[in-house]
């Protein structure tokens, strides 16, 4: 089985400033359109079928929710450095749905550290071209505004590319 992620993949009117900042900083931005990850990257033997269930199920009672990003932030971590758009509306709602979805069949995969939603906007490979990259966005005042009205489940596929295979209306 691939892996495969469960995410948000917002629409904004000025999507294009984030896509900018992408290009310029994020190694993926031609394989995976922005998005804000909820269930990160994992192997398991559910059906897309069992997946889309569990969807189903943890999020029946979601409604659609505005949402706002806006100011940026930095994260450095095992796994590298990082670029950040900060959530500053609609946080305990996409809070609320990452725990759900960390239930049941998923809940093996539970990495078990605070989730703090955003939206990786670069990744590169050292602090001072990530010190730049930050000094470089810090004077952007965008924000991006939208309806959560979908849920998505992606495939990561041999190039890393996304390869969506669920999308799970909000009610």
């Amino acid at each position: 089985m691939r892996l495969r992620t469960i995410m948000i993949f917002p629409k904004f009117e000025n999507i294009d400033v984030i896509n900018d900042i992408r290009k310029k900083y994020d190694p993926l931005a031609d394989l995976v359109l922005p998005h804000i990850t909820l269930v990160f990257p994992f192997d398991s033997e559910l059906t897309n079928e069992e997946l889309n269930l569990h969807l189903k199920e943890c999020l029946s009672d979601i409604k659609p929710f505005k949402m706002e990003l806006e100011g940026f932030g930095k994260q450095i971590n095992n796994y590298g450095n990082y670029l950040l758009l900060n959530v500053v509306q609609g946080i305990d709602e996409i809070k609320n749905i990452h725990n759900r979805l960390y239930k049941g069949k998923l809940k093996q995969f539970d990495p078990g550290y605070d989730y703090i939603p955003h939206m990786t906007v670069g990744k590169v490979s050292t602090l001072e071209l990530l010190n730049k990259a930050f000094d470089a966005v810090s004077n952007y005042s965008d924000k991006f505004s939208t309806v959560l009205k979908k849920i998505s489940v992606e495939m990561i596929g041999d190039q890393e590319e996304s390869i969506i295979i669920i999308e799970h209306e909000l009610n």
